[in-house]
């Protein structure tokens, strides 16, 4: 999939196309992508629509997906729902009208002291998504939010505001979820995570997957409902992500959770398709092709996920990597490692490493990102600095001999920006190094090491990787290639198959890594256990059993 000069200033014309022009001006510069464009159905650059909808019109409940909350701030929250009366319909069973929906932030669940209320409205461009900032708020604070649209009233929220940034918090508690293919089971590990004690949720990517969902719900094997033929196909257009998300948020646990807990998402490959990179698609597509269904994956995203204004896209891009602090106990630094990367190497699976791999010019994450981390880094004064991002970090090797393979679509396909990465925390100082990782459907805790060739190296950080909520289906506790890794990577210290997520509990002296997992996802009620629990000292990395 490697590109020329000439392809990559073609792409790049339209990319430009797709940003800053409307949706008649972008067919008559992609010309042979005209059918699909049409197919997607972008609205046209700052068209709104005129009609406005009398809410009291409205029958059926139009909080059939719940509510949200993300990306706390000390001063903020962002609240969001979408209004979806039928959320298995095109159009969701609202006419293309604007509807006003009042909201209300309160001290308590019972809404007897509200702080703030107000209103915004649900655009039909944006598919009757609301996305709502609340400023002017005190830090620290646990708060409660609802909506209203007619006579209907949606579910209650619960959120948070961060700790102010100069506030010496003692401590934090955080979950890593990543990998919920609906189609795949049931989301039980959600049902716990609604009821463990977090103060936030990072959701590390692939929260909805572009392949088909069959009438029977996959291995959900459903037997007491049918889903629409409408899911039965890979997302392409707008309308096809769209529902996706309505399908994967009609998920009374995905609700549950995302009530329960204020998330902070970046996304991987399947939001839009699998193991894209950068403006090269999976398959032999012409470019203009996957630059506009990329454009539907962002906006569809942006639509159904908890993200402020500064996320919402432009086109084909999307600026997804942002920085959160809390308090001096923490910085997070949320990546982007999949809009901005090389191509894979020698393809997209695992491969022996070689020149093409080993090119230093190669980027994961792009030039413009990794001055970002870096410049963050240099002026962090948290105890931790954390960095939540999509695939495997850490050198995995496949077995413990010479002939070893490495995953060409994580950073061991692009040695040399992980080098840059680790060099760069090294210079300005960074002590404690904590990556967040999703992505490879095991949990996995992994030393990161200056040399991994060398295992006596020095231990720069830790990696924590959460498992998948369903993707991979049951899973086992100990995979077949479990004694290969282990025997190969000695920074690899926990390796486990099940499904479930991490909690993370951040403390001045020490972190805690606790692998939850469910024995069961293709069918319901499985219960969570601690698989195991992992701690690293502040100022001595380096993972041991709790």
């Amino acid at each position: 999939m490697t590109h020329s000069s000439h392809q990559q200033e073609q792409e790049q014309e339209l990319r430009d196309a797709a940003r800053h022009t409307g949706r008649r001006r972008f067919l008559t510069v992609t010309g042979a992508a005209a059918a699909l464009a049409f197919s997607v159905g972008l609205p046209a650059a700052g068209s709104a629509s005129a009609r406005e909808l009398d809410a009291r019109q409205i029958g059926e409940d139009p909080f059939t997906l719940g509510v949200a909350s993300g990306d706390p701030l000390p001063d903020s929250v962002l609240l969001w729902t979408r209004l979806a009366p039928r959320p298995y319909e095109p159009g969701s069973g609202l006419p293309a009208a604007r509807v006003e929906v009042r909201w209300e932030l309160a001290r308590d669940e019972r809404f007897t002291r509200v702080l703030r209320r107000g209103s915004a409205t649900a655009h039909p461009e944006f598919h009757h998504s609301v996305h709502v900032e609340v400023r002017g708020l005190d830090a620290g604070r646990v708060l409660y939010y609802r909506f209203r649209v007619g006579k209907w009233t949606s579910p209650v929220g619960r959120t948070r505001t961060a700790p102010a940034h100069n506030a010496r918090n003692s401590e934090l508690r955080l979950a890593a979820v990543s990998c919920q293919a609906y189609h795949d089971g049931y989301f039980t590990a959600y049902k716990h995570l609604a009821q463990e004690d977090v103060d936030v949720v990072f959701h590390l990517g692939d929260y909805i997957y572009e392949y088909a969902v069959t009438a029977t719900g996959g291995a959900r094997n459903y037997t007491d409902r049918t889903l629409p033929a409408l899911f039965n196909r890979e997302t392409t257009t707008l309308e096809d992500y769209r529902l996706r998300y309505a399908l994967y948020k009609s998920d009374p646990d995905l609700r549950a959770v995302h009530a329960a807990h204020p998330f902070v998402v970046t996304w991987d490959d399947h939001e839009t398709e699998n193991n894209y990179a950068g403006d090269i698609p999976e398959n032999d597509v012409p470019p203009e092709e996957f630059l506009i269904r990329r454009a539907a994956a962002y906006r569809a995203y942006w639509e159904n996920q908890p993200l402020r204004a500064p996320q919402r896209p432009t086109g084909p891009d999307m600026r997804l990597y942002r920085r959160l602090r809390f308090g001096r106990l923490a910085q997070f630094d949320i990546l982007d490692t999949r809009q901005y990367r090389s191509d894979q190497a020698y393809g997209d699976g695992w491969q022996t490493p070689g020149p093409e791999s080993e090119d230093p010019s190669r980027t994961l994450t792009g030039a413009a990102q990794e001055r970002w981390l870096i410049d963050g880094w240099r002026h962090s004064r948290a105890t931790w600095n954390v960095v939540p991002q999509q695939v495997a970090f850490a050198q995995r090797r496949d077995v413990p001999t010479d002939a070893y393979k490495l995953s060409m679509d994580s950073w061991d396909g692009y040695p040399a920006s992980r080098d840059r990465i680790l060099k760069g925390a090294e210079a300005v100082g960074v002590d404690n190094l904590m990556v967040l990782t999703g992505d490879v459907h095991v949990g996995y805790a992994f030393d990161l090491k200056r040399d991994f060739d060398d295992p006596s190296s020095r231990t720069v950080g830790t990696e924590i990787v959460t498992t998948s909520i369903t993707s991979g289906k049951d899973g086992s506790e100990k995979p077949a290639n479990w004694n290969n890794l282990m025997r190969a990577n000695p920074h690899l210290k926990f390796y486990n198959g099940r499904r479930g997520y991490a909690v993370i509990t951040l403390q001045e002296r020490q972190a805690r890594a606790d692998y939850r997992t469910v024995a069961a996802v293709t069918k319901p009620g499985s219960p969570v256990t601690t698989a195991a629990s992992l701690v690293t000292e502040v100022g001595n990395q380096g993972l041991t059993p709790a």
